[in-house]
């Protein structure tokens, strides 16, 4: 028995022997590489009108400026959007009901937005401008309280 056990020990220590250096060896540490997530990892900061919009006006016209057909007329390429300052102006200061918009009713009355402050609509008329494919120019300040005044 005796024979056995040393048989044993000297073949476990010959296994070790030849095991110890692959098995204690230290190579290159490689960082694990970082999975896409798919979003930014930083928020994108929103500008003011985009802010206003999405408190006041998403809901009936639509992330994207779509509308609802027949209920919400859309906010891109129309002339009331991309027209006559002064008219868009009170849009929101008036509201609008009953108005054809590119020739198709909307059942939806827009309830006036005048507890906007001047910077907030000439923000958010701005945004809607520039937004969903429109490329028109900016409403100031200046041209709300002037409108707001004519009210």
């Amino acid at each position: 028995m005796e024979k056995i056990s040393r048989f044993v020990v000297v073949g476990l220590l010959v296994a070790l022997a030849f095991v110890h250096p692959f098995a204690f060896a230290q190579g290159p540490v490689k960082k694990p590489t970082p999975k896409p997530l798919g979003k930014p990892s930083i928020a994108v900061a929103k500008s003011p009108g985009q802010v206003v919009y999405e408190q006041n006006c998403l809901t009936c016209h639509q992330a994207n400026g779509s509308g609802v057909p027949n209920l919400n007329p859309p906010l891109r390429g129309t002339d009331w959007v991309l027209g006559d300052k002064t008219r868009l102006i009170n849009v929101v200061l008036k509201g609008l009901q009953g108005q054809e918009v590119e020739g198709d009713a909307y059942d939806n009355a827009m309830p006036a937005h005048d507890f906007l402050t001047d910077t907030q609509i000439a923000d958010v008329l701005t945004y809607i401008r520039s937004s969903f494919g429109n490329k028109a120019g900016v409403i100031t300040i200046d041209e709300v309280k002037a409108t707001r005044a004519q009210k």
